[in-house]
């Protein structure tokens, strides 16, 4: 998968938007206002920050390589995944789903 696959693929989400609120080289994506992915531009390696549940969060980091502790994030809530072909599509779509499903569910009902 590469960054613009990712892209493509965050801004099909239901209220999905992109913002740039680090500056230019860092790219969020966020479902009514709230991150569940973020990459940047300018790395070497092309990656994404998501966020999951801390026991599942663990269990991937122990399972996969190419998933360590969210970098610059909260890393009991933040896993950053390598986007360099070692993973299938399919099963960074459903950490990408996974993300988005964790924020999601703590928006107030008020605002969904």
């Amino acid at each position: 998968m590469n960054l613009e696959q990712l892209r493509t693929y965050c801004l099909s989400k239901q209220d999905s938007s992109e913002t740039l609120p680090f500056g230019p080289e860092t790219i969020v994506y966020t479902v009514k206002g709230k991150a569940f992915a973020l990459t940047s531009s300018t790395t070497e390696r092309a990656r994404v920050n998501l966020k999951c549940n801390p026991e599942f969060a663990l269990e991937l980091r122990n399972e996969y390589e190419e998933i360590i502790p969210g970098w610059h994030m909260n890393k009991k809530h933040w896993n950053t995944v390598y986007l360099d072909g070692k993973l299938k599509t399919k099963f960074i779509h459903e950490l990408i789903d996974h993300s988005y499903e964790q924020v999601l569910a703590k928006i107030p009902n008020s605002k969904k």
